[in-house]
């Protein structure tokens, strides 16, 4: 029988594609409420999707506007009440419907529900952001279906630092071998492969033309019956729908990286 137990999701581009729609719009937002003239456009956007997490994309990209500025002492402040403008938009536009779930994800959370699976999240995103998504797409039941949710300032460095899956492995009391991480780009990866965790990757907007050579599974997302996935698994070319019993076989006993389940 399959040791599996819990799969564990990120979030942006994993979950849903909120990345260019969502957050992009979002912080141009904030921008123009602090009275910048920032414009993140959607090119520019994905090439500061390199650096993982609000307030530090923000201040990269400052830093590249203006180094002596992005170093002043009151920079950081500025920076947190941008992010805190930023969220509060956010959450306004998930609340209005714009941000679906991505196909197959609404499903597989529920496949893995019926079937005894854990559920948790480990994202650099923050808990509001993750809240106002699954509330908006789930429902009010939406944050009780994941067990654990890792997120934002939970530990001091984002992917593709492996220490919030460390963290979420810690409070389930799950050895690495006991799970799958889905993931959607290249630092979400990193992270969850130094952390131990195979790694289901789900490539969007942004990401779909990267390459995960170390991954369990590279797909153009999860699939359903009328449009299946497409990609490579363990190395091989595959096309199917992504469920459970698929997901126990990638995750059987004897497969690479099974470890030792924790005491």
């Amino acid at each position: 029988m399959s040791g599996l137990k819990a799969l564990i999701f990120d979030v942006d581009g994993t979950l849903a594609e909120t990345e260019r729609d969502g957050h992009r719009i979002a912080f141009n937002q904030a921008f123009a409420d602090a009275g910048l003239t920032w414009h993140w456009d959607v090119e520019t956007y994905g090439r500061l999707l390199a650096v993982t997490g609000g307030k530090e994309r923000m201040l990269h990209y400052w830093q590249g506007l203006d180094a002596e500025a992005a170093s002043g002492p009151q920079a950081r402040a500025l920076v947190a009440e941008l992010h805190r403008l930023k969220t509060t938009h956010y959450v306004r536009l998930v609340a209005e419907g714009g941000i679906q779930l991505r196909p197959g994800v609404a499903r597989l959370l529920q496949q893995a529900r019926e079937a005894g699976l854990r559920l948790a999240i480990a994202t650099t995103t923050t808990p509001d952001n993750v809240e106002a998504l699954l509330h908006a797409t789930l429902g009010s039941s939406g944050m009780a279906m994941f067990e654990c949710i890792g997120a934002g300032d939970a530990v001091p460095r984002k992917k593709p630092d492996p220490g919030i899956y460390a963290w979420v492995l810690e409070r389930m009391r799950l050895a690495p071998s006991q799970c799958l991480a889905f993931e959607d780009s290249t630092n979400g990866w990193k992270a969850a492969d130094a952390a131990g965790l195979r790694t289901v990757v789900t490539t969007g907007a942004y990401t779909a033309r990267d390459m995960f050579p170390g991954a369990l599974a590279q797909l153009d997302g999860l699939g359903d019956a009328d449009h299946p996935a497409q990609g490579r698994v363990m190395g091989q070319a595959w096309s199917g729908v992504v469920d459970i019993p698929t997901l126990r076989e990638w995750a059987s006993p004897g497969k690479p990286g099974a470890d030792a389940e924790m005491a």
